[in-house]
């Protein structure tokens, strides 16, 4: 029976072929149709659908390429509070005052701090906000770690600008 089925299926389809108007293309029609008499009725219109209209796609840039102020990163204090405490690089009793940033890109920040009595401090850090993870702190931060895997917009601050052509300075 499904041979059967399958050389009838086989056996009606292979008379059809391409429509003349599209086998074709400069060919006229040979019969027109016969007019419409008045008070027939006709299958109703079928709307006409149409594709929707093409939205503008705005390409977003990757948000590691640029490094930007930060929307939902650490404060300048939250980073300062996490240089004084468990990292340890800046005791209790100096002055610091935050200069530039912290500027993000992806999960990666970058902080510019002024410390009393001493050179300009930059910092890398990353990760979230109320708990960033201390990266690198010093006068150069232009590490290993920041060359490997940091997002290109932490690695133009902490590496690729020159010390006088950075934020702030």
């Amino acid at each position: 029976m499904p041979v059967a089925l399958a050389v009838f299926v086989v056996t009606v389809l292979a008379g059809c072929g391409a429509p003349p108007e599209l086998s074709e293309p400069n060919a006229l029609p040979t019969r027109t149709a016969a007019p419409t008499p008045p008070g027939a009725s006709t299958a109703p219109a079928t709307p006409q659908v149409t594709a929707p209209p093409p939205v503008a796609v705005t390409p977003t840039a990757d948000a590691g390429l640029v490094a930007t102020a930060c929307r939902t990163g650490p404060t300048g204090q939250r980073v300062v509070q996490l240089l004084r405490g468990r990292a340890g690089v800046l005791p209790a009793n100096v002055r610091v005052q935050v200069r530039t940033g912290p500027l993000c890109a992806a999960d990666w920040q970058f902080t510019v701090l002024e410390v009393t009595g001493h050179e300009e401090l930059q910092v890398v850090t990353r990760g979230k906000a109320a708990a960033p993870t201390l990266v690198t702190a010093g006068t150069d931060v232009c590490t290993i770690e920041v060359r490997a895997t940091g997002p290109a917009g932490i690695r133009a601050l902490a590496c690729e600008a020159g010390p006088a052509a950075r934020p702030g300075a």
